[in-house]
């Protein structure tokens, strides 16, 4: 039975998959994010988007956080619906759908730096954009992944990005075993692409809107053990499938001796930088996860 219900839930996803490819991208995007704006802020996880809210950004009031959490969904949906349509988006178009980069030149520099390089983002704006673009400009990047339940959902996934990069690339799962063979591969000189905006209970303790919260370390310990040049950006959204890769200036993180301490520092450069666009453009940022301690979640009430 179980058996079954895979294979059914494979099909109707793969069918949906086919039906948004079908659509141009700006059609599936808007009918995405409509969807997801129309549905997500009744379901029962937009309370803890809310909450987030309170916690991250107390200036916001009822009525601003309620826009932000549609904005959230708005966002989701589109970045679903337009994942089909990625590595068929055109770069520099004039208008309509298609992606560009800012900070071009930093990727530029990265690449000709000849080091292993940490691509750091987050899930902001449409962040499927990334490993492609980044790999047009020569540097494919491994990532980690959470598997799905359902192996030919995943497999679909799977399949979806890499024919959106154009090559295969190692996609590590999340844990011990995932870890030692990201380290392995950044051994070799290889490129690696982490999201680090979600909690790791395992991770160490860094502050994101001022408090403390439990954060990935992995790509702090990778870079500053192979000397790994270290690449921040994150896309925004400027139209419907209409994407911007916004690229920091790369840098080598600071080595003092004190591994430690170097690598809380570099994860708080992280969230700093997280911090950072999500306040530029707060609707933008996937608010839906217990980011923070569990605690502040206890009989957690939305004020309306």
């Amino acid at each position: 039975m179980t058996s079954l219900l895979s294979r059914a839930e494979t099909l109707i996803v793969r069918s949906l998959l086919a039906l948004v490819r079908s659509l141009p991208p700006a059609t599936a995007s808007n009918l995405g994010g409509g969807l997801a704006r129309l549905i997500g802020p009744l379901l029962p996880v937009s309370k803890i988007a809310d909450h987030n809210l309170q916690l991250a950004l107390p200036e916001y009031g009822p009525s601003a956080r309620k826009q932000i959490v549609r904005e959230c969904w708005d966002n989701l949906g589109r970045t679903v619906a337009e994942f089909p349509h990625i590595g068929q988006l055109q770069q520099d178009t004039l208008s309509g759908p298609g992606w560009s980069v800012e900070g071009a030149e930093h990727l530029e520099t990265a690449r000709l730096s000849g080091r292993p390089i940490i691509f750091f983002s987050g899930h902001i704006g449409n962040w499927e954009l990334m490993p492609p673009v980044v790999a047009r400009y020569g540097m494919p990047f491994a990532s980690f992944y959470r598997a799905a339940s359902n192996p030919g959902v995943d497999g679909l996934i799977h399949s979806l990005r890499q024919d959106a990069m154009g090559q295969t690339v190692p996609m590590f799962p999340k844990g011990a075993r995932g870890a030692r063979s990201a380290l392995k591969y950044l051994a070799g000189g290889g490129h690696l692409g982490v999201l680090g905006d979600q909690k790791m209970n395992d991770g160490i303790e860094a502050r994101l809107f001022g408090r403390p919260a439990m954060t990935a370390s992995a790509a702090a310990v990778f870079a500053l053990r192979h000397d790994a040049l270290v690449v921040t950006g994150h896309v925004r959204r400027d139209g419907p499938a209409r994407l911007v890769l916004v690229v920091d200036a790369p840098f080598l993180p600071e080595k003092t001796g004190n591994r430690t301490a170097d690598t809380q520092a570099l994860t708080q450069i992280f969230n700093d930088r997280l911090e950072s666009w999500i306040r530029a453009i707060p609707g933008s940022w996937l608010w839906l996860h217990r980011r923070w301690d569990k605690s502040l979640y206890r009989d957690m009430t939305t004020k309306r």
